[in-house]
């Protein structure tokens, strides 16, 4: 529940639209529901600007399913990070959509789009990582644009990209292997990057380690690192920096 709708409750109630108890039962699970395995925080929207996300990975699919369709009661929307497909079939709610390269699933979120986000990845294996990201920005409410595969291995296609950097208010670049893109792209912009390392490697890549301590130790100043993997962390920095102004 977002401040909007909580305004249309006490308005409806000042109008007399709706009765106390109306209202109290469209508030009840403020500032969170206790499903014993779970406690839903549906206030965290209104203090955060970003409401709770369900991170699928170590749950039960049986919890998934109980928590999503207990934030879809109270909001009409949710969004679900590292999903399976069968999760996806398990709900039985219309209007889902499945993000298959990061295992997201997703119904509702804004739909109106403000600003752009630019989402570059150095490879095609950086692609879920990528799109954890670009579907997080989007579903709160940032426009995104997503170019793929221009990695420092072949610079010319980043070039010939000069134009999207240009126009973007906040950069995400998700890279693995020697995370060199970061440094690269923060040489040709004013923007704000945010930098992620993906576990995308060979052995000394050490899962993503290799990628991390090269963007954390990037000369380029001013660059924001995520956690390895942690597309989704990047997608809500980019939002929030993308809807300051």
């Amino acid at each position: 529940m977002d401040s909007a709708k909580i305004q249309k409750i006490l308005s409806d109630l000042s109008s007399r639209k709706i009765d106390e108890a109306a209202a109290l039962h469209a508030l009840r699970h403020l500032p969170y529901e206790d499903l014993s395995f779970a406690k839903i925080d549906h206030h965290r929207h209104i203090r955060q600007g970003i409401p709770e996300v369900i991170y699928a990975a170590g749950k039960t699919e049986k919890q998934v399913v109980d928590i999503a369709k207990a934030m879809h009661k109270n909001s009409g929307s949710f969004l679900i990070t590292r999903a399976s497909k069968k999760i996806f079939t398990l709900l039985k709610i219309k209007g889902k959509v499945y993000h298959e390269a990061s295992g997201m699933i997703g119904v509702g979120g804004s739909k109106e789009k403000a600003g752009n986000i630019l989402v570059l990845t150095a490879g095609t294996s950086d692609l879920p990582i990528a799109e954890e990201a670009a579907v997080t920005a989007a579903f709160l409410g940032s426009r995104v644009t997503t170019v793929h595969d221009v990695g420092v291995a072949g610079l010319h296609r980043l070039f010939d990209n000069k134009k999207a950097m240009h126009e973007a208010r906040v950069i995400i670049v998700a890279a693995g292997m020697e995370g060199a893109l970061p440094s690269v792209v923060g040489g040709m912009t004013d923007k704000p990057i945010i930098a992620v390392p993906t576990s995308t490697g060979y052995g000394t890549s050490f899962n993503g380690l290799t990628a991390l301590f090269a963007m954390l130790n990037s000369c380029v100043p001013g660059i924001a690192v995520m956690n390895i993997d942690n597309g989704f962390g990047a997608g809500c920095l980019a939002h929030k920096i993308n809807t300051l102004s």
